[in-house]
């Protein structure tokens, strides 16, 4: 059964500016258990950070977290993202055709409002599955 995004996103995003230093977005993570955070600036999406970007980008590199911005490291438009009245068809759709795992949802105009992740789309649509069940089972620390 087709959803609106607005009734299985996340609406509770961690969001950074793009000065943040990537130190800070990765305690960020830690401390709210969340794989990414939205970079944003005046209600502007300007890119999207993750704990995968964080390992490649900085980690690897040998950058210093505490010196480099996440403004540096994440995945800069053009973005693929979601409004809350799209479908959970098309996210589906978008997540096959950019091979990603999570989709911003912003509002008209940009203004980010929340994430819906591959999880989020199979513990809605397919709550049977082994995805659903693992997106539900409660982290691990």
């Amino acid at each position: 059964m087709t959803r609106r995004i607005r009734d299985v996103m996340s609406p509770d995003t961690a969001s950074v500016e793009p000065m943040t230093t990537v130190a800070r977005a990765a305690r960020l993570m830690r401390d709210r258990d969340i794989g990414d955070v939205l970079v944003a600036y005046d209600c502007d999406l300007f890119g999207v950070l993750t704990d995968r970007d964080i390992v490649l980008r900085a980690v690897a590199e040998g950058s210093d977290p505490e010196a480099t911005t996440v403004g540096s490291l994440c995945t800069r438009p053009p973005l693929v993202t979601l409004t809350p009245e799209d479908t959970t068809d098309h996210a589906v759709e978008l997540m096959r055709e950019h091979a990603v795992r999570r989709l911003p949802v912003v509002e008209r105009g940009g203004c980010p409002v929340g994430v819906v992740s591959l999880g989020d789309l199979a513990a809605t649509e397919d709550p049977h599955s082994a995805l659903a069940d693992i997106s539900r089972a409660a982290p691990t620390r």
